[in-house]
């Protein structure tokens, strides 16, 4: 029997991938539904996505599905045929990548967690029953003509940094956990106004949606597909598109441009870029924007300290890195406002 997990380390599948002549199409897809077994789920379509070549971040939960994979063109129509030959998949949407090199992934990684995104929510009486309506293009850029529509950034605080609609609130998180409550409070006195939540696929607003409506909230809408299938139909359909910058993306390349302005800064020296990386000090592996001119400046790192560190023998970088604990790396300018220094003095 085929074995169901990868056996080849993360630096050979990555040269493999770089070696990969077919393009691959970045896709990303989900479904709240019910799997009754979704370890059962789990080991079927690794064993069938497999067969197709198909690399990615599948999580699996018994409120449904949430995948961000990519697949050789020339398998695409077989994955697709196989996705919808699941019942409960048939005719998904999948949300094709805006901005693609086909390098976003290089192993299939299918995990079953407790929810497909993790939200916080203890209330059993919270139900994905009902959300909020979907609005396609069109009608989002209608309804976003009225002052008192109120949109609604459902993404983490660096993924609207980089980009987002125009007039949107951003709900300032590290995560999506955190955000829920604070939307609830920070719309508190717009309970009578239309309100459009919008993420980077569908499935954060689709549940905030649920959320809100949840907390006694009546007018509330979300954005069909999210930011990606909004900006290829808006292309797609000649109709304007009214995101501006980049669209962040879990994946190698952690960006897809949708229009050509920067609204971002280099965290280091102020200068106009919307370019996200990780701190080359694995002791770090800060997520901040460089601009080019920085990274070469500070070898990558997000600080001097990190570029100390970069500088050690790799022996001495693994002695440091035991034993740290990173917590969540990712710079927050609300919550600070440089880069920290991650070499510990003395």
């Amino acid at each position: 029997m085929k074995p169901l997990h990868n056996r080849i380390s993360q630096e050979e599948l990555k040269g493999l991938l770089f070696k990969e002549t077919e393009f691959r199409k970045t896709i990303s897809f989900y479904k709240y539904f019910n799997i009754s077994n979704p370890d059962e789920f789990r080991d079927e379509l690794y064993r069938n996505l497999s067969e197709l070549k198909v690399f990615g971040r599948i999580y699996l939960a018994n409120e449904g599905i949430n995948a961000q994979i990519s697949v050789p063109e020339t398998n695409f129509e077989a994955f697709q045929s196989y996705l919808y030959s699941i019942s409960d998949l048939n005719q998904l949407r999948l949300n094709v990548a805006i901005d693609d090199d086909g390098k976003s992934f290089w192993v299939l990684k299918i995990k079953v967690r407790s929810k497909i995104v993790a939200d916080g929510i203890t209330d059993p009486s919270f139900s994905m029953n009902q959300t909020g309506k979907y609005v396609q293009v069109d009608t989002f850029n209608e309804m976003t003509k009225d002052p008192d529509t109120v949109i609604v950034d459902m993404r983490n605080h660096y993924e609207y940094e980089v980009g987002h609609f125009k007039n949107a609130i951003e709900i300032p998180s590290d995560t999506f956990r955190e955000q829920l409550p604070m939307a609830v409070q920070m719309l508190q006195d717009k309970k009578d106004k239309n309100i459009i939540m919008y993420c980077t696929g569908g499935i954060r607003c689709e549940k905030a949606s649920a959320y809100m409506l949840h907390h006694g909230f009546d007018h509330v809408y979300h954005v069909e597909g999210g930011i990606i299938h909004y900006a290829n139909t808006a292309k797609e359909q000649q109709l304007e598109n009214k995101f501006i910058g980049k669209n962040f993306v879990f994946d190698e390349r952690l960006g897809e441009r949708i229009s050509d302005d920067v609204i971002a800064v280099c965290h280091q020296c102020g200068d106009p870029c919307d370019d996200h990386t990780n701190c080359k000090n694995e002791a770090c592996h800060l997520l901040f924007i460089q601009c080019k001119k920085c990274d070469k400046k500070h070898h990558g790192c997000c600080s001097e300290a990190c570029s100390i560190v970069l500088d050690l023998p790799e022996d001495l970088q693994k002695e440091y890195r035991k034993g740290i604990d990173k917590g969540q790396m990712i710079f927050n300018k609300s919550k600070e406002n440089r880069l920290r220094p991650r070499l510990n003095e003395g």
